[in-house]
């Protein structure tokens, strides 16, 4: 290299040095995923995490399965006022007797958790993770979908020095999530923004285009419908995108607009807008049922590591269809007990995951579905998952008479959904901490 261009590429570098230095912590930074990603060579990786491409904050949700415990299917049996069930066969002269669990009680059951929510993850096999909240509760998620095992997209880990890890399942041994540093900041910005859908419900959240695109960094891809020009355009420059009939209106701050067609960007290949809204959980919304995508600032509501405790146990009261009302610790649908966990359903077309901690009163419907009101006050009819129609398992209580929490959790009574007028949630009472979850 000439001196004259060594001088340059020094002067180039000082420049950007000087400038990351004297830059400001950006204002959604303490909304990013950081943590440290040890992997199974020994290396250790510390910095803003993308999980999956689509998870990127502490408001989204990492999906999987749940294997219920046995406590769990045996409290339902005796509430149930069931008996195991006992098969037998002959084998050449033997006798082979085992239990079958019921078929009313599925024992491996759709599972998620907020990732502000977890403190750590520690990979056990090759579709088999233990999660320890922050509560200091510890249980296992085994892989559904592609958030865990052999299918996740990668894990891509942004380090301060300004360099991208990327890394495969197989390459990882466990991940601690902690706050990112004051100093730190992303090298991209989340999309924030507010999405319409075709009945008119707005969602404002951080998004994940395609469930793919989730920071202004990232590309928009498509051919431009009036002419063969095939355009790749940062998402930092898009104002708003409009589904229209074969593709998408992409309006740019800058006040230019065209409508792009042809890939998965951008006409029906495309799937779906997710949406992770501060006061419900996370909300997908389909190709088919998208409006429009308008991208601004975040108002406030934001999403920081600090504000979650890894979530307590849940309590209420639950008033039957007869009027008699039982207040006491809760299992909704006889399996989800805490408030960190996933309440899931849909409606007109939209996917709803709503953590448990939001939801304040959820009312069964006559035919199917139930009326979900949130701590904001919104209500949503939800359907289309066992949690909220009549495959539900039913809510078990633990009743406490008092209302202090102390029932000990010896004797669970079952409510069926069938006979649920409502349920009311609260507040967990003092003493339902971490140290006595069961």
């Amino acid at each position: 290299m000439l001196p004259q261009a060594q001088g340059r590429t020094l002067l180039r570098w000082i420049l950007v040095l000087s400038t990351l230095a004297a830059a400001p912590a950006s204002p959604q930074s303490a909304d990013r995923i950081w943590g440290r990603v040890h992997t199974t060579e020994g290396e250790m990786h510390s910095g803003f995490i993308r999980w999956d491409r689509k998870e990127a904050g502490w408001g989204d949700i990492l999906d999987g399965a749940r294997t219920l415990p046995d406590e769990n299917y045996f409290a339902w049996l005796e509430a149930h006022d069931r008996e195991r069930a006992t098969r037998t066969i002959e084998l050449r002269g033997h006798r082979i007797s085992w239990y079958e669990v019921d078929p009313d009680f599925p024992m491996q059951v759709r599972s998620g958790v907020r990732f502000g929510q977890l403190d750590s993850l520690v990979v056990l096999a090759s579709d088999r993770v233990e999660l320890i909240l922050r509560s200091g509760r510890r249980y296992e998620m085994e892989a559904r979908g592609s958030n865990l095992g052999s299918s996740l997209r990668r894990v891509v880990v942004d380090e301060p020095r300004g360099t991208e890890i990327e890394l495969d399942w197989e390459e990882l041994e466990r991940v601690v999530f902690s706050a990112p540093p004051p100093d730190a900041v992303a090298g991209a910005r989340r999309l924030h923004g507010t999405v319409e859908d075709r009945s008119g419900n707005r969602f404002t959240g951080f998004l994940a285009w395609d469930q793919d695109e989730v920071l202004e960094s990232d590309v928009l891809d498509g051919e431009e419908m009036r002419r063969p020009n095939d355009r790749e355009i940062r998402f930092e420059r898009i104002r708003s995108l409009t589904r229209i009939p074969g593709g998408t209106r992409v309006e740019l701050w800058a006040g230019e607009t065209m409508d792009l067609g042809g890939g998965n960007d951008v006409a029906d290949g495309n799937r779906g807008v997710q949406i992770a809204d501060p006061e419900l959980g996370v909300v997908v919304i389909p190709w088919a049922r998208l409006e429009r995508v308008r991208f601004h600032e975040p108002a406030g509501g934001r999403v920081e590591y600090g504000q979650f405790d890894g979530g307590r146990l849940l309590f209420g009261t639950v008033v039957t269809r007869e009027q008699e009302e039982l207040q006491g610790e809760l299992r909704w649908d006889a399996d989800e007990a805490g408030t960190w966990e996933i309440l899931n359903g849909e409606s007109d077309g939209v996917r709803y995951d709503i953590e448990f901690g939001f939801v304040r009163r959820i009312t069964p419907l006559e035919e199917d579905g139930a009326i979900v009101t949130l701590a904001d006050g919104r209500t949503l009819e939800l359907s289309g998952s066992r949690d909220v129609d009549a495959d539900n398992k039913g809510v078990m209580v633990a009743p406490d008479p008092q209302g202090a929490g102390a029932t000990g959790g010896t004797v669970w009574r079952l409510i069926p959904w069938k006979d649920i007028r409502e349920v009311r949630f609260r507040p967990a009472p003092p003493g339902a901490g971490p140290e006595n979850e069961r």
